[in-house]
């Protein structure tokens, strides 16, 4: 049977680079994301595999299940599901956060995930042993900073949906696996700061981050195991990131 992964989100970042990492060990894609000329360009990149992609905004459950119904017959048995779509916004403090921002992220990060995990379960099921659920939550899920707010809370919203998801996929032979990466040079900051590049470009020099394809390869190495081993967590860090001590207001 030909491996088949279902990528969210894979216009950049985390997406491209697994598509990338899969296409190259021969895995057939199905990639989504809401810019298609994006999607055009990785398809011809990636043209010695079979990709199928889609246009599509995750947090519509429509359009992700008409998507997932309609997908041609080479390319309906899923294996792998990674649920790659996602954002940060608004990295001020909250009483200055636009609620826009708020209700977008957890429109995307939690809503659009579950829209398409609950469309794919029956696939995955049905596929059986060996295929996996990888969430991509973050570091945020588990460690809070300020400006995190919403975005940590969705992160942490992942982590628990793929634990709990677990328990209620116990016999199926389906694994999930939250990975959850701390700081990678990606369009990540780019995007939170609505293209401040500046910004962007601040965080990550003088330093070594995380690249999208650091973590691609961990998607790759989770979804390949033997079929009776599940990562439940993987946290994911560069070697010059670690924590600050509790911080304290004083007189």
């Amino acid at each position: 049977m030909t491996n088949i992964a279902f990528i969210t989100g894979a216009t950049s970042g985390f997406g491209r680079a697994a598509a990338r990492r899969f296409a190259q060990d021969g895995w057939s894609l199905v990639l989504s994301g809401r810019r298609m000329e994006r999607l055009i360009e990785l398809k011809e990149e990636l043209n010695n595999v079979p990709v199928h992609i889609i246009q599509l905004d995750v947090r519509d459950d429509q359009a992700v299940k008409t998507a997932v119904t309609e997908l041609p017959a080479e390319f309906a048995q899923i294996k792998v599901l990674i649920n790659n779509a996602g954002l940060a916004l608004a990295p001020q403090s909250a009483e200055k956060v636009d609620l826009k921002d708020w209700h977008t992220m957890i429109d995307t990060n939690i809503t659009g995930l579950v829209n398409v995990t609950h469309a794919l379960l029956p696939t995955l099921i049905k596929t059986g042993a060996g295929s996996s659920v990888i969430n991509i939550g973050s570091i945020a899920g588990e460690w809070p900073y300020p400006g995190s707010h919403v975005y940590g809370a969705s992160k942490a919203f992942v982590k628990q949906f793929s634990y709990n998801l677990r328990c209620d996929l116990l016999g199926t032979g389906v694994r999930v696996t939250d990975i959850a990466p701390g700081m990678a040079e990606t369009e990540f900051t780019l995007v939170r700061t609505k293209g401040d590049q500046q910004a962007s470009d601040n965080l990550y020099k003088t330093t070594t981050p995380l690249s999208a394809e650091d973590i691609a390869e961990q998607m790759f190495y989770v979804a390949t195991l033997p079929d009776h081993i599940n990562i439940n967590r993987l946290e994911v860090m560069p070697t010059r990131q670690a924590w600050s001590p509790f911080a304290v207001d004083r007189d």
